[in-house]
């Protein structure tokens, strides 16, 4: 996605070799004309597999699940929480989630009736590194007999395993850009 690539050119950092920050534009200050971009983008790529849901992980991935459910006709979106409420209960479906920006295990939960069974889902999240937040959330819909329809990420780190082992398995799998290397604070785009 051009407008993306653009962004990520002139606003990206790369930080040692696998740290990817773009939060000037996309999950801290956030350019919302890119934003509802991208939600279009995801919405002509997965359109064809009539969604029902969105599912995205708080919280950077709530504002780009919000476009492209917006864009896909104002479908539900449901985002798995990573911390425990008082409101939590035997209702909750829950599946661990290790976090490479952060470096931590969280346990994802959502609410099971928010998720039915049937549910055609597709996955939104900011970032895909190792997979681990998606495979998480593959889970809690497997967990519900919920189907996964696609996964649309906005920035694909190439040079880790977690689109290679998603297009392997069968995942439509709909990167925006995908970062193949950073040099020298430099974040090199694969050609599209």
């Amino acid at each position: 996605m051009e407008q993306l690539r653009k962004a990520i050119e002139s606003q990206g950092i790369g930080i040692g070799q696998d740290v990817v920050k773009v939060d000037m534009f996309l999950n801290h200050r956030i350019d919302t004309a890119l934003l509802f971009a991208m939600g279009e983008a995801w919405a002509e790529e997965f359109r064809a597999e009539k969604p029902t849901v969105v599912l995205t992980v708080e919280a950077s991935g709530i504002a780009m699940a919000v476009a492209a459910a917006h864009a896909l006709g104002d479908i539900p979106l449901v985002f798995a929480k990573k911390s425990a409420t008082v409101v939590q209960n035997e209702e909750m479906v829950q599946a661990p989630v290790y976090s490479f920006t952060h470096k931590t295990r969280n346990m994802i939960r959502i609410d099971r009736k928010y998720l039915p069974a049937g549910s055609r889902v597709l996955i939104i999240d900011d970032f895909l590194a190792d997979g681990e937040a998606v495979r998480g959330m593959m889970s809690l819909c497997e967990k519900q007999n919920a189907n996964v329809v696609g996964v649309g990420i906005a920035i694909e780190k190439g040079f880790q395993p977690g689109g290679k082992k998603l297009r392997e398995a069968g995942v439509h799998l709909k990167s925006l850009a995908i970062v193949d290397e950073i040099r020298d604070g430099r974040l090199i785009l694969r050609d599209e």
